[in-house]
């Protein structure tokens, strides 16, 4: 830290004080001599009035004046705690102890006995503007340390501020992702329901429809609570694969699970991305299906994939909206996992045709489909490879 050149005003401004002309006469010529500027009252009360309209550096304040004395001045000053730190020279024709002391006691800062030499008299006054000059300087570095202090306060305050509310942000998505597929949450968080991405369109969708095979038998005759376990552990297995390739989850219905992509979000590569998950899914079941076995549940897996145009956007009416996917290419995928054996994967010919590179199948021949007035041409998903360079 650079030290202090001098007092806070320049020349220092110095108010003396006394009630003998000649004195006064003598400390104003000496102190303007020395450079320094000089205000002079004659009584104690003139000195007060002068002291508390502020601006100087220093006060030499003789303590025998009538009216007011310089103890009396010193005290009324040195109550008002608000007004900056002035040093303060008392100036005595009395050696006494008692005097001294108490000038001492009412806040002065050094004294001086009458009659004075002029070099004591200089090196007080210069002793006595250092000490302003720190302490103005420390004045003025506590101020900023206080303004530093508040401002990061305030900083800290905004930045809590603005935590609590993200955090509370991710706490409404997250609340809104256990009810909506991912993606659609988090438009509807970003954007709102009025977001452009969801508003109706048309668009080439890989859809990928599956259930369970037996498991309305299996509802029948088992008991509620092994029939919602069952449902759970397919559930969890489904979600993870699902979210781990990012699908566009449109719903659950009981065992029945129907999920797209390449909407609302571009996914360029949506038919192998289909295909991949639908291989894990059908390996996830296969698993879970050994457990079943194990506690005498018989249960199946199929899977029906296709690719094609779709209108999606939002459906439903005021207060209860949601985001799916409308068209042919939705029955096509769900008659084809109609279709499919426990453990098939039956894909259309047009997804058969986008993943040729990457899909091991089985041609299954043209089946005749429920809603669809010629035959389609299907086949079997065996495996998954990658094409050769």
């Amino acid at each position: 830290m650079a030290e202090p050149q001098g007092p806070a005003t320049m020349p220092p401004r110095i108010l003396a004080v006394d009630d003998a002309p000649e004195n006064l006469e003598i400390l104003r010529i000496r102190l303007e001599a020395s450079g320094y500027g000089v205000v002079t009252a004659s009584d104690g009360e003139e000195g007060l009035a002068r002291a508390r309209e502020g601006g100087f550096d220093l006060i030499l304040l003789d303590i025998m004046m009538p009216k007011l004395s310089g103890i009396d001045v010193l005290r009324l000053l040195k109550q008002d705690e608000t007004r900056p730190f002035v040093p303060v020279i008392l100036l005595t024709a009395r050696a006494e102890t008692r005097d001294i002391v108490a000038g001492l006691d009412a806040g002065g800062d050094d004294y001086l006995t009458k009659p004075y030499e002029h070099a004591a008299l200089m090196a007080r006054v210069r002793s006595m503007l250092r000490i302003k000059t720190l302490t103005d300087t420390v004045r003025a570095q506590a101020e900023r340390l206080e303004a530093q202090a508040a401002e990061l306060a305030r900083g800290n305050a905004e930045l809590a501020a603005r935590v609590a509310e993200q955090v509370d942000e991710i706490a409404r998505i997250g609340r809104l992702r256990r009810f909506l597929s991912p993606q659609i949450a988090d438009l509807v968080a970003a954007e709102g329901a009025e977001s452009a991405l969801l508003e109706s369109h048309r668009r080439e969708i890989s859809v990928v429809f599956a259930d369970l095979r037996g498991f309305t038998a299996f509802t029948d005759t088992a008991a509620p609570e092994d029939a919602l376990q069952v449902l759970r552990e397919y559930h969890a297995a489904m979600g993870a694969v699902i979210a781990r390739f990012e699908g566009t989850l449109e719903h659950f219905a009981g065992d029945g699970i129907m999920v797209y992509f390449n909407d609302p979000l571009p996914c360029p590569d949506h038919p192998q991305r289909a295909l991949r998950m639908a291989l894990e899914m059908r390996e996830a079941v296969g698993a879970l299906s050994r457990a079943w076995e194990g506690r005498g549940h018989h249960i199946g897996f199929g899977i029906g994939m296709a690719v094609g145009y779709a209108t999606l956007g939002q459906f439903g009416f005021e207060g209860r909206l949601e985001y799916g996917a409308l068209g042919s290419v939705t029955n096509l995928a769900s008659r084809l996992c109609d279709e499919a054996a426990a453990g098939q994967i039956v894909v259309s010919q047009r997804a058969q045709h986008l993943t040729e590179p990457w899909a091991e199948v089985r041609a299954l021949g043209p089946l005749t489909l429920k809603g669809f007035h010629r035959p389609v041409t299907a086949y079997e998903l065996v495996g998954w490879r990658e094409p050769a360079p």
